[in-house]
């Protein structure tokens, strides 16, 4: 979608990585619907998310590549400025799961998710974040995981990666706070997406398993976390909110109970 350069201006504009489908698509229609112009970053065109976004009314642009790599980092954040002229939002969602053992984890698929979930953020945190400081504000959200919090069998790769995400969040807010950086992170627990559809096709875990571990006796929604970041996205609700690792998991990680005291409650 063509836009004028009054437009361009007005607009704050974000920038979802994994923007194609799941949480990434209810991100960027969360933002879209407050006004966002939206740019989408994922390995592959994001075409029913473009379209979908396009029909609501949203500028909408996207930008495809590897969030692994530097130069597309580079890349991405030339287009934003050459087309938009700023960057209000980065929304780290891209990312990679893997259920093996721990002993049966081989280096080349530990670096590959240790590069997708956390080497990815940095890349474009680094690279966004210094159009953000020249301008004197922004907010980076990162899309961790409650695995980020406590560890989970079978996911050594992945609870790692997540934990380093939350490290890096609580850094950057650290270092950029000051200068009009806000850095957070949320920690959804287990959500219906494509993500979990693959996991639970590999025998890792059952619908019942997850149920009857939250005491609200649901998976998340992609629309549950998409209003979590959205509402740290925004200065105007959460502009002293910096540094924090929220989980939006239903009450995961606030019940020690046993399986059948928690059930009894139901």
């Amino acid at each position: 979608m063509e836009m004028s350069l009054e437009q361009e201006v007005q607009a704050p504009v974000a920038v979802v990585t994994g923007g194609g489908q799941g949480i990434g698509r209810k991100v960027a229609e969360a933002l879209a619907g407050e006004g966002y112009a939206l740019v989408l970053a994922d390995l592959k065109e994001p075409l029913e998310t473009l379209a979908a976004l396009e029909d609501a009314g949203a500028q909408v642009h996207a930008v495809v590549g590897d969030v692994t790599s530097e130069v597309y980092a580079a890349q991405l954040a030339e287009q934003v400025r050459h087309r938009f002229g700023r960057v209000d939002v980065l929304v780290n969602n891209a990312g990679v799961s893997l259920l093996t053992p721990a002993e049966e984890t081989t280096a080349e698929e530990w670096r590959r998710v240790l590069e997708v979930n956390l080497t990815g953020p940095f890349l474009l945190s680094r690279t966004l974040g210094k159009l953000m400081l020249d301008a004197g504000g922004g907010s980076i959200v990162n899309v961790a995981s409650i695995a980020g919090l406590h560890a989970v069998a079978d996911r050594a790769a992945y609870n790692a990666s997540k934990h380093g995400l939350i490290g890096l969040t609580r850094t950057l807010a650290a270092e950029w706070g000051g200068r009009g950086i806000r850095v957070n992170a949320v920690c959804p627990g287990w959500v219906k997406t494509e993500m979990d559809a693959a996991d639970q096709a590999s025998g890792g875990y059952t619908d019942s398993d997850i149920v009857e571990r939250v005491p609200m006796a649901r998976f998340a929604a992609p629309e549950d976390i998409a209003q979590a970041v959205a509402f740290l996205a925004d200065p105007a609700r959460s502009g002293f909110i910096n540094g924090i690792a929220m989980p939006v998991d239903g009450g995961w990680t606030a019940d020690a109970s046993w399986n059948s005291l928690r059930m009894q409650k139901r």
